[in-house]
């Protein structure tokens, strides 16, 4: 992308349009170059901080998400994206907080409360972390997503038919869907173990 490019809409919308379609660091360019003009642009450095988790430099994004922070902290999405970050190098704790935060700020999101089910299930309470994970379901009951997260801490607590019936819908939706396709043959052959163990 040359720099004589001239941009038909906002550049924050065009950002987003890279990211989307996988050109991480052509959108964290553009982003630095709205922040050369606005310093104060908080969605140059949300923008920025989800491409940089998306190339997985965790340390850079939260780097970039705590600029936005301090512009806004009350950013449901800053939080989430913080949160995601968190959750993403296994930091349970700090990744609950966060989400916890862009919950109460942005209360009933379903993909907030997908990352915050998963990193509750994995870091706090499973009970709890599978109710957060059903009610995004709930709320989007044809998100792969969400569907294969909670199919995740489902077979992880050896609940073999919800597991399976919900990677069965994941795929109605979906059919080419690797992830889901993945962990349903996982699920079918501990199921099949599972058996002949207590048998």
């Amino acid at each position: 992308m040359s720099d004589e490019q001239t941009y038909n809409e906002d550049p924050i919308t065009e950002a987003d349009k890279l990211k989307l379609e996988g050109h991480h660091k052509e959108a964290i360019k553009l982003c630095e170059k709205i922040l050369l003009e606005d310093l104060e642009c908080e969605e140059a450095y949300e923008e920025i901080g989800d491409n940089y988790l998306s190339l997985r430099e965790f340390d850079k994004a939260l780097k970039a998400l705590n600029h936005a922070l301090k512009l806004n902290p009350r950013s449901a999405n800053s939080h989430y994206l913080k949160g995601f970050t968190f959750s993403a190098i296994g930091e349970w704790k700090k990744s609950i907080q966060e989400l916890d935060e862009a919950n109460s700020i942005q209360p009933n999101h379903p993909e907030i409360l997908r990352c915050l089910g998963w990193s509750v299930f994995h870091g706090e309470d499973r009970t709890k972390g599978l109710v957060l994970l059903e009610r995004a379901l709930v709320m989007a009951k044809d998100d792969v997503l969400i569907i294969c997260d909670l199919a995740v801490c489902y077979l992880n607590e050896r609940k073999f038919e919800r597991t399976i019936g919900l990677l069965n819908h994941a795929l109605k939706v979906e059919p080419e869907n690797k992830k889901a396709r993945d962990c349903l043959q996982t699920a079918l052959f501990f199921q099949k173990e599972f058996k002949k163990l207590n048998k």
